[in-house]
This record gives structure tokens, C-alpha cells and sequence, in this order.
């Protein structure tokens, strides 16, 4: 099984993709889709919806897992960010792909055992899982950290999110 982790960003949103056989896990690759600042928010999200696609479409995953963003003070800056991470959360949606989310402090206890982590810590643990990758950049990094995060609590997210599709379905 393929997993392809996102950290969302307007500026830099970093993709990793591993490959999942029984408890084994192999870096297969990452980026990170870098849309230009000097353009309009829309050709900006745009530029982040095709940078994904290709990837998606290039590496092939079968699941998709988003870190979940926090509020920042500037509500500017965190709509911002919310629109850029709807574009993340819809490009693999679009594209058939179960999407899982997890919260920044569960992908830091999944993969270092503290939901308190600096990125530091991360990059190594996600180093140390991934022998031999070399990630491209520390939003990379977060992305391959998320992927590691689903494959370690994949069946508990989906049965989570299939009672909740239930529950809308119900109401």
C-alpha cells in the first residue's frame, strides 16, 4: 500500500510518499509544491492543486493522510491557510483517494512518542524510519512524518471516519 502524506501551506506544502508492507516502511519520494508568492490567492491554490495532482498521479497512492492546521493570532493569515489546506484535502478526494487528517501533536507522538516534538526531532525519527531518504525539505519531512503517522493508525482513522460518514448520512 502507497500513502501519501500532505502538510499544508499556502507558501511551501510539502508531499511524501511511502510504501506499507505488513510493518515495514519504504520512502518511495517527496516534494514540496512551492506556489509563487507574487501571484492572486486563486492562481495560487491553483498552482497547489496541479503541483499535488501530478504527484498523486506520478507515484500512485492508495490513501492520502493531511496534517490538521492550528488557529494562528492572525485570522488574516489562518483563512489563508484554511483555503490553501481545502485545496489539499480536495486534490486527492478528486482523485478517489481516502483522505485521513491528523492533528499536529498526534503525528508528533506517532512518529517520536512526544506530541511535543520539535521539527528536529521529527526529521530525525522520520530518518531513522526511512532509511536511506534524503527529504527535500523540512515541509517535505512533515508530510513523510504524516504518511508514517496514517500507516501507524490507518484501520483506527478509517473506521472513525466511516461511523461519521454514517452519522451525516443518519441525520
Amino acid at each position: 500500500m502507497r500513502i501519501i502524506g500532505l502538510d499544508p501551506g499556502l507558501r511551501n506544502t510539502g508531499w511524501g510518499i511511502i510504501e506499507v508492507e505488513s510493518n515495514r516502511f519504504h520512502y518511495v519520494a517527496d516534494g514540496t509544491v512551492r506556489p509563487k508568492v507574487d501571484q492572486q490567492l486563486a492562481w495560487r491554490l491553483r498552482d497547489l492543486y496541479h503541483g499535488l495532482s501530478e504527484a498523486i498521479a506520478e507515484f500512485v497512492p492508495d490513501e492520502a493522510a493531511v496534517e490538521e492546521t492550528f488557529v494562528n493570532t492572525n485570522p488574516k493569515s489562518t483563512l489563508k491557510l484554511g483555503e490553501a489546506r481545502g485545496v489539499v484535502l480536495l486534490t486527492p478526494a478528486l482523485l478517489e483517494l481516502p483522505v485521513a487528517e491528523y492533528a499536529a501533536n498526534k503525528v508528533k507522538k506517532a512518529v517520536v512518542g512526544a506530541g511535543h516534538a520539535s521539527k528536529e526531532q521529527v526529521q530525525m525519527m522520520v530518518g531513522r524510519i526511512l532509511p536511506g531518504c534524503s527529504f527535500s525539505s523540512p515541509d517535505a519531512a512533515d508530510a513523510l512524518a504524516v504518511a508514517i503517522c496514517h500507516a501507524n493508525l490507518r484501520e483506527t482513522a478509517m473506521r472513525w471516519q466511516e461511523s461519521e460518514n454514517m452519522g451525516r448520512l443518519q441525520s
